[in-house]
């Protein structure tokens, strides 16, 4: 089977998928309590949690059997989150919903399905990201043709889509709440690819080239607060307001690693973003951006000025200022802040006790990414052999599970070198871990040689080679 044939095949299967949920799953209960409750394969967190405009709103316990249940009062209706670590997904309650959600933890997105009532809207969004990924292969070799081809290409996708989504919108009596955020996580996906290519290849572009590609932005709404708090929406609009900085000419990867640019996103932001979720939100992921580039890490108490300006969630400014302080912490130099961590027998130990006494190559895996984890390791092992004189110290960022131990036995590891995070919600924000290739070296007193490298960059051997 062809990739075409099998992308059609694809969408067949959750077009009928759709309609079923559809069908089957929307006698509504006008009520503000909301059921939440599922069952986790192969968990990798003892933990579901459940966020509204990012914060956490309820913990709740799995039990022996790796299911949760829990009665959620007066809800409102909205965009909300679950998430069980490292993994999370965006789910859409109106009045009367109860959701049971199964997903295996090995294969989150592929395997995570919902039942009960308000179902169907939900695997409507799980299924359009899959179609998303099936097509990234596609999309980045149409990044290379001229805008005409790009442009076309994209609005072929949108037309395809749009037909899916009349199929579900008209297969029963949706709210409009759930017509709105479905229709969206088609719209904005695809808006946000014609956005990054804009950036990429646009800078030359005259007047009539730039309003003949950009005609889909009157399909856009500034300020669309159903929208507020959902990621495809979140994400069009900061690459959005990219183009909105971004001064004729200018070269955006250049741009947007200085501080300033972010300053002046800001501000534009402010000044054309009225409802008060949307704004901290962008504010809070442009902030995101800024403090996460630690290069920039002088210009940084500058720029939190002009963020205390635009936002005003206090729980993001405190989420903010602490992620700069973490990050200062990390700097070359000042000591590995301490955590809990668990050896392969499930002890507790103290990073720092730990650690003491050899130079300390530190780097991540997941048990959720175990291709991620095979090629960490092949690195490490080619690293080891020009490096001898450091110890390299594998940290999974989820507890221990008979899963973890097989698979280091299969690799045959070292387990004294073999560890997991006790807590990672607390741990990864006490050593910044950001993303997955991130490395920590340190010295033989636990001091930081370097906090923010990649372990797939050129700069590893440099550090190592330099220390």
């Amino acid at each position: 089977m062809g990739k075409n044939s099998k992308l059609k095949f694809l969408k067949l299967i959750i077009l009928t998928i759709i309609l079923f949920f559809s069908n089957s799953c929307n006698n509504e209960v006008s009520n503000s309590d909301f059921f939440l409750g599922g069952e986790i394969i192969n968990p990798s967190s003892s933990y579901v949690n459940f966020y509204f405009n990012n914060i956490k709103i309820d913990s709740i316990q799995l039990d022996s059997d790796n299911k949760f249940f829990k009665k959620i009062q007066n809800i409102q209706p909205g965009i909300y989150r679950i998430e069980h670590l490292p993994e999370n997904q965006n789910i859409i309650i109106e009045n009367g919903d109860s959701l049971w959600v199964r997903v295996n933890v090995e294969d989150f997105k592929e395997s995570i399905t919902f039942t009960g009532k308000g179902s169907s809207k939900n695997n409507f969004l799980v299924d359009m990201s899959i179609l998303d990924d099936s097509e990234t292969e596609f999309i980045s070799e149409i990044y290379a043709e001229d805008r005409n081809i790009f442009k076309n290409a994209i609005d072929s996708l949108i037309k395809e889509k749009n037909y899916i989504w009349n199929l579900f919108n008209n297969s029963s009596n949706h709210k409009n709440l759930a017509k709105n955020i479905t229709k969206a996580s088609i719209k904005y996906n695809y808006f946000n690819k014609l956005e990054r290519y804009a950036l990429l290849r646009g800078k030359d572009w005259n007047e009539d080239q730039r309003n003949e590609y950009f005609n889909y932005r009157k399909d856009i709404n500034l300020n669309d607060t159903d929208l507020s708090l959902f990621e495809p929406y979140v994400t069009y609009l900061m690459n959005y307001f990219n183009h909105k900085t971004l001064d004729s000419g200018k070269v955006y990867f250049y741009e947007k690693n200085n501080t300033d640019f972010n300053i002046k996103k800001l501000l534009i932001i402010d000044s054309q973003i009225s409802d008060p979720y949307l704004k901290n939100n962008l504010a809070r992921a442009t902030a995101i951006e800024e403090i996460l580039n630690f290069k920039n890490n002088n210009f940084h108490e500058k720029f939190i000025d002009y963020f205390t300006y635009v936002n005003s969630s206090t729980i993001y400014l405190n989420e903010i200022i602490k992620l700069y302080e973490d990050i200062g912490r990390m700097q070359e130099g000042n000591q590995l802040p301490e955590i809990d961590i668990l050896n392969y027998n499930g002890n507790i130990i103290s990073s720092t006790d730990e650690f003491i006494g050899n130079k300390t190559f530190i780097y991540f895996w997941s048990q959720t990414q175990m291709n991620h984890y095979r090629r960490t390791i092949r690195r490490i092992e080619a690293l080891k052999q020009e490096f001898p004189d450091y110890r390299f110290v594998g940290i999974c960022i989820q507890p221990y599970t008979d899963m973890v131990s097989q698979a280091q036995n299969i690799l045959n590891l070292d387990l004294s070198n073999q560890f997991s995070f006790r807590d990672f919600e607390s741990s990864s924000k006490d050593w910044v871990l950001t993303f997955l290739n991130k490395t920590i070296v340190i010295d033989e007193k636990v001091n930081i040689l370097d906090a923010f490298s990649n372990l797939f960059s050129n700069d590893i051997r440099k550090i190592l080679t330099s220390n």
